[in-house]
């Protein structure tokens, strides 16, 4: 397994701080063009050695009337079937869907799906995929933030457990502070906001900088409950590492607020990954900095991003070891993982842009990414790598009267500064019915700690809403004046951390199912 798992890199994961510091100058001297060659290379390497020593991709072949031997250029691999859970991962005994048709003999750290979108599934991930998480950590920690110059604690507030996020980055983290030698500390509280504030409450004067790795929402609880407790976490030179679900760039103006590092586009980032593949891609200070114009100009967006209503995760990827492709508006994924996945359908909606395109785009609205990036002091983080975006599913969004209403709409609502000072930000949402059978959209909001509703704040959260969609939603507008008050949101109040929609801990549910 080892010499094929070697085979499958065109540019040999490093193994020490030298091989860290040639990668780094490659991926900004390198042609963008012999990136995606790699990319191309790389995807062939993984059919080939897929086709060869996987037993039910053999099979999935064979039962699919195509001989290995026939793909021979990249046009040809994109001919190839796509695979999803149902017509593979879950159609083949487990063992046959591993490397040699071997799974109990073999070394894993085993993770599984959270069941959001069905029955739980478990994935495998080896060596390999620490490594490349490693790689992918190791450059933006140096890049964003300097660990080979600074004393660095990292809290790792990721779920530790059975899930990928807190074991993957705590092995990750570890494999890259013993190989680069790098002052660089870990403490891992997991998902334990009192433990983290602790932890930078007695730690972080001991380091030079504190980063914090997180999910978003619980993140911005963390700060805010360490803020009413006291705390000034400007001290700390903080630092993000977001993962699991898109943000706005208003929530992220307001983590760097707090944060006292206003418009620092390398002072967070988001990872896009699933517990399928592991981490895929990330943002970069050049993906943040086209995102925040996108966001800021109608017209570009249109021409970036097709979807009005969404705002993407917009990353950068390396195609030699992640291949992205998009069909029908659909991202699919090649990748050497512990299950080996050739064309393996994300079932994510999103998109994929070469450089020189996201390049071109930007300046034929007279954006010059690259000299604004060096404005800021940021060359260093300048890559000639492709870029993927990913907008959150169609099935996390309510049906009101035949349209659709996502999560991001009222997230936008919720972070107008005017509502700061009384609820948390999460919120779930749902379509139910009165006593009449007619549908009425529900929110069901979180208060911070001590506050109580009122009637004059329930109205102006109620004015913010609907202002929001009939700004984004044509449905909406033409539903509005039509139905008028039954169009309007029905607001619920609960208080902080309430069990029925906000328990710590987990994953805030965004979206309730009418049951």
């Amino acid at each position: 397994m080892k010499s094929t798992l070697k085979s499958l890199q065109s540019l040999a994961l490093p193994g020490n701080l030298a091989d860290i510091e040639k990668l780094s100058l490659a991926l900004t001297n390198d042609r963008p063009e012999l990136w995606e060659k790699r990319g191309d290379m790389q995807a062939l390497k993984l059919f080939r050695a897929t086709a060869e020593r996987v037993p039910a991709y053999r099979d999935f072949l064979r039962r699919n009337k195509i001989n290995p031997d026939s793909i021979r250029t990249i046009q040809d691999f994109k001919q190839l079937p796509l695979l999803d859970k149902e017509n593979y991962l879950r159609a083949y005994p487990f063992e046959d869907l591993c490397w040699d048709g071997k799974f109990s003999e073999r070394a894993w750290t085993i993770c599984t799906t959270s069941g959001s979108t069905g029955k739980p599934f478990y994935f495998p991930h080896g060596l390999l995929q620490d490594a490349q998480y490693a790689l992918f950590a190791e450059l933006y920690l140096r890049t964003n933030f300097e660990i080979h110059k600074k004393r660095t604690l990292y809290i790792n507030g990721f779920p530790m457990g059975a899930w990928i996020g807190g074991v993957f980055t705590y092995k990750a983290v570890t494999m890259i502070a013993e190989r680069g030698n790098y002052p660089l500390s870990i403490i891992n509280p997991g998902i334990n906001k009192d433990e983290i504030i602790k932890a930078v409450r007695t730690l972080g004067s001991h380091f030079d900088q504190v980063i914090i790795g997180s999910y978003g929402p619980f993140l911005k609880d963390t700060l805010d409950d360490g803020v009413r407790e006291g705390i000034d976490w400007k001290k700390y030179n903080l630092g993000f590492i977001f993962s699991a679900e898109g943000f706005s760039e208003g929530f992220r103006d307001y983590v760097l607020e707090v944060a006292g590092k206003k418009d620092d586009i390398a002072a967070t980032l988001n990872h896009y990954g699933t517990v399928d593949l592991g981490t895929m891609s990330y943002e970069t200070p050049l993906a943040i900095l086209a995102r925040r114009h996108a966001v800021e100009d109608s017209n570009l967006y249109k021409d970036i991003f097709d979807d009005s209503v969404r705002l993407p995760t917009f990353t950068q990827f390396f195609p030699n070891l992640f291949f992205f492709e998009e069909v029908d508006r659909t991202l699919i994924c090649s990748a050497p993982a512990g299950l080996p996945l050739v064309r393996y359908n994300l079932k994510d909606t999103g998109g994929v842009y070469t450089y020189g395109k996201v390049i071109e785009l930007f300046s034929r609205h007279n954006i010059d990414l690259n000299k604004e990036l060096a404005g800021r002091n940021l060359a260093r983080t300048q890559w000639n790598l492709p870029f993927v975006y990913v907008y959150e599913r169609n099935d996390f969004s309510v049906s009101f009267y035949a349209f659709q209403i996502y999560p991001a709409t009222i997230r936008r609502a919720l972070e107008h500064p005017s509502l700061r000072s009384k609820i948390t930000g999460k919120f779930s949402m749902r379509v139910g019915y009165d006593r009449n059978q007619n549908q009425r959209f529900e929110i069901n909001l979180e208060l911070k700690s001590g506050v109580k509703r009122d009637k004059p704040f329930e109205a102006k959260v109620v004015r913010l809403v609907v202002e929001q969609l009939l700004k984004e939603s044509s449905e909406y507008q033409e539903t509005y004046r039509e139905k008028r008050r039954r169009a309007l949101p029905h607001i619920f109040f609960w208080p902080y951390e309430h069990e029925r929609f906000f328990r710590p801990g987990i994953k805030q549910k965004w979206v309730m199912r009418q049951s």
